[in-house]
């Protein structure tokens, strides 16, 4: 387990210090509260449909997984090809939706000063989805055959051509212009090219047969849409809670969003590791299911699962006796760094059951079970937490940081409840 969720966890903070070094480059504009802001408005509308183009794809690690456990490796190829379709068939349905929604931020109330900014960032930033969908697909089927290294390198090294990209664009080096926030996102678009060629790079050498053979049909189409749809739901609705509540609390002022910003910095990179923890109990747990192994997938589970909540434990101590310099790395404002004080200690009590949720997630996909989470998130979340956290935001006067508690809230509940379900699941496939 930890030979596979090292690297992907490696991977999936490389992937999120992409966004942790755009907002902290941005921040060194001018006006940096408008600057942070209008990069994580513009991040939250663009992720709201960019990971639920993902999570289309994840129907790859149960069927690559499940294949290469069964010893079927053309059906592993089928996968391979008819997830580059779904990608290629998804891209130009996302990015419209994307260009569509823009309007929607001044619907919302967001700042006009942070609006206008972000409205800018968005429109560059939508060009980077195709090559984000095409990674996405040639990265889960790395996973499906237990080869994650080019994965984290791949991360790693587009990190550095985003900040060099960064310190050109943003500020106008080596002769170019100095574009500002806009900037930020074309050095993202570059970035991802990259790491879309990397990873056809490692396919191409890991499994050439894979390239040569592959196929794509509609029944295997179908079947990665029905794995993969409630996945992408699922994701879509955590992002988009997440997201929304930085649209709403960008009706606030700009040092409660930029605040808010950087919490949600610190808690997203925190979330990237039981992120990939999950991804390789789902190819695990998968390998083990087409193997017809059900003891192995119930121990690899929870395997991922204990080291989840170690890795929780290390968050939630950090976020309590660290917040101050984490702060500090986005902005020296002492007003944006009172209001962060109070949102990490409550980022700090939900990282346990974020990390059950997110594992148990990945779990219960390799088993082939996408529906369960779905349903969780949405009741949980759009139900239950972010309904609260609104009422205390606005009716209490708790601003940013009674959103983040009814957050809390709907973390907690989905966390026990995606856990009893793997326990009872598994434990029925045992004993039959």
């Amino acid at each position: 387990m930890l030979r596979i969720a090292i690297p992907l966890a490696l991977a999936e903070l490389g992937w999120m210090f992409m966004s942790v070094v755009d907002t902290i480059m941005v921040g060194g504009l001018r006006n940096s509260a408008v600057a942070i802001g209008a990069a994580s408005v513009g991040s939250a509308l663009y992720y709201v449909f960019a990971i639920f183009g993902t999570g289309l794809m994840s129907g790859l690690d149960t069927l690559v997984s499940q294949a290469f456990g069964a010893g079927r490796r053309p059906d592993g190829w089928r996968s391979l090809g008819s997830g580059l379709l779904l990608a290629a068939l998804a891209a130009p349905v996302l990015c419209a939706a994307v260009l569509l929604s823009i309007p929607g931020l001044a619907a919302l109330g967001v700042n006009p000063e942070v609006r206008v900014e972000a409205e800018k960032f968005v429109r560059v930033l939508v060009w980077s989805l195709p090559f984000l969908l095409f990674y996405s697909v040639f990265r889960r089927y790395l996973q499906g055959l237990h080869d994650v290294r080019p994965v984290t390198f791949a991360l790693i090294t587009a990190n550095l051509v985003n900040v060099a990209g960064n310190w050109v664009l943003i500020y106008g080096h080596l002769g170019i212009p100095a574009m500002g926030v806009p900037g930020s996102a074309l050095s993202t678009v570059i970035a991802r090219f990259y790491l879309m060629v990397v990873l056809f790079i490692a396919v191409a050498l890991r499994d050439p047969d894979a390239l040569r053979n592959m196929r794509a049909d509609f029944t295997r189409l179908k079947e990665l849409f029905r794995l993969g749809l409630p996945a992408a739901v699922t994701i879509a609705l955590e992002v988009g809670v997440f997201n929304t509540s930085s649209a709403v609390i960008g009706k606030l002022a700009p040092v409660s969003l930029a605040a808010h910003t950087i919490t949600l910095n610190a808690a997203a990179v925190s979330y990237m590791v039981p992120l990939g923890i999950g991804s390789a109990a789902a190819v695990i747990v998968g390998r083990a299911t087409g193997a017809g192994d059900p003891a192995g997938a119930r121990r690899a589970g929870w395997t991922a699962t204990g080291i989840g909540v170690v890795w929780a434990l290390i968050a939630a101590t950090a976020f309590v006796f660290f917040s101050g310099p984490i702060t500090r790395v986005y902005t020296q404002d002492a007003g944006v760094a009172r209001v962060a004080a109070t949102l990490f200690v409550i980022a700090a009590l939900f990282q346990v059951c974020d990390g059950l949720q997110t594992i148990t997630t990945g779990a219960l996909r390799g088993r082939g079970d996408t529906t369960t989470a779905m349903v969780w998130n949405l009741v949980c979340y759009w139900g239950i937490g972010f309904p609260i956290g609104c009422w205390l935001c606005f009716s209490f006067g708790w601003g940013a940081a009674g959103i983040w508690t009814g957050l809390c809230l709907a973390l907690i509940l989905i966390g026990i409840g995606l856990t009893a379900r793997w326990h009872n699941l598994t434990k029925l496939a045992e004993t039959t």
